[in-house]
């Protein structure tokens, strides 16, 4: 998954604002770190979306 396309479901399903607020602030459990935290040490877009997912209710086009 492209970074771009990372941010643009995470947009869709939080809205733009709230989406960096997300990315930067929850600490996703599957991850032991913030989005942010991990797009910085390198894990794949697609992991980070998958852990998103896990935590946060997703309509069915986003999974």
């Amino acid at each position: 998954m492209r970074l771009t396309d990372f941010w643009q479901r995470m947009e869709t399903r939080f809205g733009v604002t709230y989406a960096r607020s997300v990315a930067a602030d929850y600490r996703l459990p599957t991850l032991g770190s913030t989005v942010d935290e991990a797009l910085a040490a390198g894990v794949e877009t697609k992991t980070i979306w998958r852990a998103v997912c896990a935590e946060f209710e997703m309509p069915a086009q986003l999974r």
